[in-house]
């Protein structure tokens, strides 16, 4: 009973827990918070196209490099260091990014910002695990760990337009600022060093390895989501499986690899890490289309559509801190399995939606998919950090949120396309006769076509937006229909070699 008591954590690890969430809250921010300001920035920077679509994306394009090599590092260097050196740098970088005269500095500030970001959700996720020795205190942590992401990505717009309202656009990334130096300023105090004392020097080509492969994956993924398959998509995907391939094989040799790939012949961390990465895959899915939805098919304004979106925000955020305090009574396969299964059942929900309506489908289908997906996010982490030795929880962490990235990426390549091929297929027959440029605005997204339809005679343009909202509500059942099909089959995996997982788990 008395070894049990001593690594039990006490206030300060739980108050050192919050200044590492505040740090993954304005992590998520930045991934959401520029969408808002993009408009303005356009009128300011007066940036091309492929600068703007820049200025969105790289940010996400080096996080999702990045995360494996910083997660390692941690590991070698120490976790809080790493943490306080990326606060530190994000933080300069925010203001760079806040006062960036040009398009280009303003790409290169959001770059700086994705690498720094990546050491943040590694770090912290790592120190959890070392933090919280006692199983049930280390599940209730790594629940409001998940929580502090769906936060940041509520918060983000809403802060986002708030300071949009009343200053220029660089002062969304300004937010950022106090908060950070608060995180440097308590991390010191609150959160205690970690790292390998056994590691070894960071293998340098490994590193670049990594982050080249990742980056030509996401970059491909991206692409067909937005242009649909293309040899520049092809090559990318080809690419970057040879470049992690050699990658692989590299660590295989080293003495000390920069991912330990012994780790992925561990049973609960390999389950684990594929129901994380499609379980992520399949959320976003799920939330891609709910907002055009609700504003371009029902015609509610930005602020009512959030608003609507709030209820299952709050049952994520309920569910991520009420699967731990299950654990008493249920297993973690059996609450991931039952979770999948009331995911599945809330996009059947959702694919009853009509053009016509479907506001009551949609809130309570994403109700049920939020609370269902809860326990995904909150007890494969714990089960990935738990079912690896603390040494290596950096470079397991790293890994977990790489597999989130890309599962994120392909929901929306994967399902983006499908949607997008229906909805061409649906609109393509009414546009006979329309003008060129009307057309190909229309035929792009729904978003397009109504504003395409102000520019020609009421009655094409009502025909138009018709045949357009009906066409994406097949697209967004047909996606709905999918994820059902996967949350069913993953959920049927999970159960099914959920003993496994629990002896490997408890056996680690």
């Amino acid at each position: 009973m008395t070894g049990q008591t001593a690594v039990r954590a006490g206030r300060k690890e739980w108050i050192g827990l919050g200044v590492m969430s505040l740090a993954c809250v304005l992590y998520v921010m930045d991934l959401s918070v520029l969408h808002l300001a993009v408009p303005a920035i356009s009128e300011d920077l007066h940036p091309s196209s492929a600068q703007l679509l820049w200025i969105i994306d790289v940010y996400g394009f080096m996080v999702a490099g990045s995360l494996i090599t910083m997660g390692s590092l941690g590991d070698r260097l120490g976790r809080r260091k790493l943490l306080m050196i990326g606060a530190a740098c994000f933080g300069v970088a925010s203001v760079f990014a806040a006062f960036a005269p040009t398009a280009e500095l303003l790409i290169l500030a959001r770059a700086v910002l994705g690498i720094s970001g990546a050491t943040l959700a590694p770090s912290t996720l790592s120190l959890l695990r070392n933090m919280f020795l006692d199983p049930v205190q280390r599940s209730r942590a790594i629940g409001i760990w998940v929580t502090s992401f769906s936060a940041g990505g509520a918060l983000g717009p809403v802060f986002g337009g708030i300071v949009l309202e009343y200053f220029w656009w660089g002062a969304v990334f300004l937010l950022n600022v106090p908060f950070m130096a608060v995180i440097l300023i308590l991390g010191r105090k609150l959160i205690p060093e970690f790292k390998d004392p056994e590691a070894g020097r960071a293998d340098i080509p490994s590193a670049l390895a990594s982050i080249t492969s990742i980056l030509l994956i996401v970059f491909a993924i991206k692409q067909i989501a937005q242009n649909g398959f293309s040899w520049v998509a092809l090559a990318g995907v080809g690419l970057g499986l040879l470049v992690g391939t050699w990658f692989v094989r590299r660590q295989k040799s080293l003495d000390d690899p920069l991912i330990d790939i012994a780790l992925f012949s561990v049973p609960s961390f390999r389950l684990s890490l594929v129901t994380y990465g499609l379980g992520i895959m399949v959320m976003f899915g799920g939330l891609l289309f709910i907002p055009q939805y609700m504003q371009l098919v029902l015609g509610f304004s930005p602020l009512i559509a959030g608003l609507w979106t709030v209820p299952s925000a709050l049952m994520s955020v309920i569910g991520a801190n009420v699967s731990p305090w299950l654990l008493r009574w249920v297993s973690p396969t059996r609450q991931i399995g039952g979770g999948l299964a009331l995911a599945a059942a809330g996009f059947a929900v959702v694919m009853l939606v009509q053009p016509s309506h479907g506001l009551w489908q949609v809130v309570v289908g994403s109700i049920l998919f939020s609370i269902g997906c809860a326990p995904i996010f909150t007890l494969t982490n714990d089960l990935i950090i738990g079912s690896v030795p603390a040494n290596r929880a950096g470079a397991a962490a790293g890994i977990s949120e790489t597999a989130a990235e890309l599962g994120g990426a392909l929901g929306i390549a994967v399902m983006g396309s499908v949607s997008i091929a229906i909805y061409r297929a649906g609109i393509e027959p009414v546009l006979v006769g329309v003008p060129a440029d009307s057309a190909e605005m229309a035929r792009g997204t729904l978003g397009g076509a109504v504003v395409a339809a102000r520019t020609l005679p009421v009655d094409v343009g009502n025909r138009i937006v018709t045949a357009g909202a009906e066409a994406f509500t097949t697209g967004m059942q047909t996606v709905a229909l999918m994820s059902v099909v996967i949350s069913l089959v993953l959920a049927v995996v999970v159960l099914v070699r959920g003993r496994l997982v629990l002896v490997a788990a408890k056996s680690e």
